[in-house]
């Protein structure tokens, strides 16, 4: 068995993802036993050559390939069946180390048998601090604001721009990095397939909550997430990320609260117009049949 396995995706993003791989092997301790398992997730074939081609020849590292883009849990679920680690790191390929985050996250989660997951300090390409953790999306952030909570309930709502020296126990992680306990991640079953694309993370870590494990910000591990570049942004990204919400919401809370924000969003939308290409999915409930996931298509390997 290895220490840590780590499942990268590639989605027509070849270049981030040899970067990816590069950072860690280059700032991971040589004794930590590891393994890197790369998940193309149907991307067109030029790209996929260009990694096949370029990829290291390391023992350590399976490329695979899927021939549909099944998106975020997807791709890491197909990714997860061939890992043999103690844990697992679900690390985006827009995410690269800055330091040995494996051995430093192996030392935290073998200390914290009730952490289920646990991410590193995120950073921007100029070295700028950026938010790595969240709050759960619920009525009390939608009225009251993030500022507000975590003024007033700053132990139930840390402050997400701050920079942390020392762990501290969050609400959910960043999905660009995620480090799982394998018995915890199993447990759970692991992430839901319907999500396409965001707020799986959400949705895993309170799952792992109701089984009695905490989610961490492990500052001393340190990544440079250059966010987006491995989906981009798009009036069809941003409606993918609302069906993914209220998926989240109708599924682990209560069906007052989903009626609750699905409402506020109609009402809210309607004063926004930036968001007016969303009233009609949000209206409809946003379901999962107007998910991206019912538009892929197979492409067979060439």
């Amino acid at each position: 068995m290895k220490d840590v396995s780590i499942i990268i995706i590639n989605y027509n993003t070849s270049t981030y993802t040899l970067k990816c791989i590069a950072s860690v092997f280059k700032h991971t301790n040589a004794s930590l036993s590891f393994e890197v398992i790369v998940v193309d997730n149907n991307s067109n074939i030029e790209d996929y050559n260009f990694l096949k081609e370029n990829i290291p020849n390391k023992p350590n590292i399976l490329l695979t390939r899927s021939i549909i883009n099944t998106g975020f849990g997807g791709g890491n679920m197909h990714g997860a069946q061939f890992a043999n680690g103690k844990y697992l790191l679900f690390l985006n390929n827009d995410a690269f180390l800055k330091n040995d985050c494996l051995s430093i996250l192996l030392n935290f989660m073998n200390a914290h048998p009730e952490a289920g997951v646990a991410t590193a300090q995120n950073y921007d390409g100029d070295g700028n601090h950026v938010v790595s953790f969240d709050h759960n999306k619920g009525i009390r952030k939608l009225i009251l604001g993030r500022s507000f909570l975590e003024k007033n309930y700053p132990k139930q709502y840390p402050k997400r721009k701050k920079e942390y020296t020392k762990p501290i126990s969050v609400n959910f992680v960043n999905g660009a990095f995620m480090f799982f306990n394998t018995d915890a991640f199993s447990k759970v079953g692991g992430f839901d397939t319907n999500i396409f694309l965001y707020f799986e993370e959400m949705d895993i870590c309170y799952r792992l909550k109701k089984l009695g494990y905490s989610s961490y910000l492990v500052p001393e591990a340190k990544i440079t997430h250059h966010q987006g570049a491995s989906t981009g942004t798009s009036k069809v990204i941003s409606k993918e990320g609302l069906i993914s919400h209220l998926y989240v919401l109708k599924k682990n809370y209560s069906f007052l609260k989903y009626l609750f924000i699905k409402y506020y969003f109609c009402i809210t939308f309607l004063f926004k117009p930036k968001k007016w290409f969303m009233l009609k999915t949000i209206c409809k409930g946003a379901p999962l049949s107007d998910s991206l996931k019912q538009a892929q298509t197979i492409t067979f390997n060439n």
